[in-house]
């Protein structure tokens, strides 16, 4: 049906077209990830050539046509410039836009995502914590909402919640002592690091950037959800090699 709507949502993506205009990929709170185009937004004049850039928080009003949908305005609420601030940071923030993009789905009830989302590029903004550790906290939150992560709360062989100290990958999950071993590709892994994969899991979104970990501790962390997230993620996303500069 012909009409305008009005979304939520951010630009995680912006491409040209042709020489005045953009394809847009919003992801939304109404409808997940939906593409759309911005006519005449690359204009200098344009009310839409800040509006459509990435990581543009507002509302976006969108003409509905019979095949494709068209940005008539937008009523920004975050622009979100200080990513601009470090090149870093731009590394990172795109990282999290395509990453989100890859687990988005049009359509869909993205709600949680597009909030992990927000989230993180504000703990990016604030610097509050170190940019490695928002990503692997992204990163295992993304597959947390996803459904698709280790047992932590539990030792995946016997069920007991006590001493777990250990992780296996063949096992899905963390491994207690008594188990550890039986287990043929048990790792060791620091309380503190079970208790940080716990956390995260459990933990709304709102309250996920609100500690640090030691180097230790963050290199086990990243042993585990990198392990995952390979698993997950089936494809190569262009911003990762800009973050292996880093």
């Amino acid at each position: 049906m012909n009409g305008n709507i009005t979304v939520t949502g951010m630009v995680i993506s912006s491409r040209p077209i042709g020489e005045t205009d953009k394809r847009v990929t919003l992801l939304t709170v109404e409808n997940g990830k939906i593409s759309a185009f911005a006519k005449g937004a690359k204009k200098p004049t344009s009310s839409l050539l800040a509006a459509t850039n990435p990581f543009v928080f507002g509302e976006f009003e969108l003409y509905v046509g019979r095949s494709s949908m068209t940005i008539v305005r937008a009523n920004i609420k975050n622009y979100f410039n200080e990513i601009q601030n470090s090149i870093e940071s731009v590394y990172f923030g795109s990282y999290f836009l395509e990453l989100a993009d890859f687990f988005a789905k049009e359509n869909n009830d993205d709600r949680d995502v597009l909030k992990l989302l927000y989230q993180t590029i504000r703990a990016l903004c604030k610097g509050s914590i170190p940019n490695r550790l928002i990503r692997l906290i992204y990163e295992f939150k993304m597959l947390v909402i996803n459904g698709e992560y280790p047992n932590c709360f539990e030792c995946s062989v016997c069920g007991s919640k006590e001493n777990l100290t250990g992780f296996s990958f063949i096992n899905n999950g963390c491994v207690c002592s008594e188990c550890a071993g039986s287990v043929r590709d048990h790792m060791p892994l620091d309380t503190s690091a079970v208790y940080t994969l716990q956390y995260i899991t459990g933990s709304s979104i709102e309250k996920l950037y609100t500690f640090t970990v030691t180097d230790k501790i963050y290199e086990e962390l990243r042993l585990v959800i990198g392990c995952y997230l390979r698993m997950s993620v089936d494809v190569t996303l262009n911003s990762e090699a800009f973050l292996k500069e880093l």
